[in-house]
């Protein structure tokens, strides 16, 4: 199998960031680094581009961490609250998803992404929960959210004998 090396001009998922020297396979850099303006071929001249690519990764980065911080800080003073409908003896219809922290959030202001919010099933039970949202790879929060009923709860009816 052929691989060919090539300079990475922007981060890519699961191979490296900006400024990494990295051995692909051939047609991957041919056919898709390449076209995208991704990735350059390695050469003596493009040696020479990586410090550059390196400085402005750093700064990049160290402005996401900072941004990421940041937003951190404002979702841990942030609490939820979900109302929802109930049947007999406190019985959820429908759940609580990602999807609906997510429009939560954006309604109360924040721009995030709702791929960022990892909840690994969706919430069927009244009370209080937790949700995390990773921020970035060094930044997480859990975030705190209350489900309550928008109808007072009847126990169930005791069948009588």
């Amino acid at each position: 199998m052929a691989y060919s090396e090539v300079l990475l001009v922007k981060p890519v998922e699961g191979l490296g960031g900006e400024g990494d020297q990295v051995k692909v396979r051939a047609g991957y850099a041919r056919n898709f680094l390449l076209p995208r303006n991704i990735a350059v071929p390695l050469t003596a001249a493009n040696r020479k581009q990586v410090e550059a690519l390196k400085k402005r990764r750093a700064v990049r980065e160290a402005e996401e961490l900072g941004g990421a911080q940041e937003l951190a800080k404002k979702l841990e003073k942030t609490s939820l609250a979900f109302a929802v409908k109930t049947g007999e003896g406190g019985k959820m219809f429908g759940a609580i998803t990602s999807a609906d922290i997510h429009g939560k959030l954006v309604a109360a202001g924040f721009d995030l992404d709702r791929k960022r919010i990892h909840l690994h099933t969706p919430v069927k039970t009244l009370g209080q929960h937790t949700v995390k949202v990773k921020l970035h790879p060094e930044v997480s929060v859990d975030l705190n959210f209350d489900v309550v009923s928008e109808n007072p709860i009847d126990a169930p009816a005791e069948e009588k004998k």
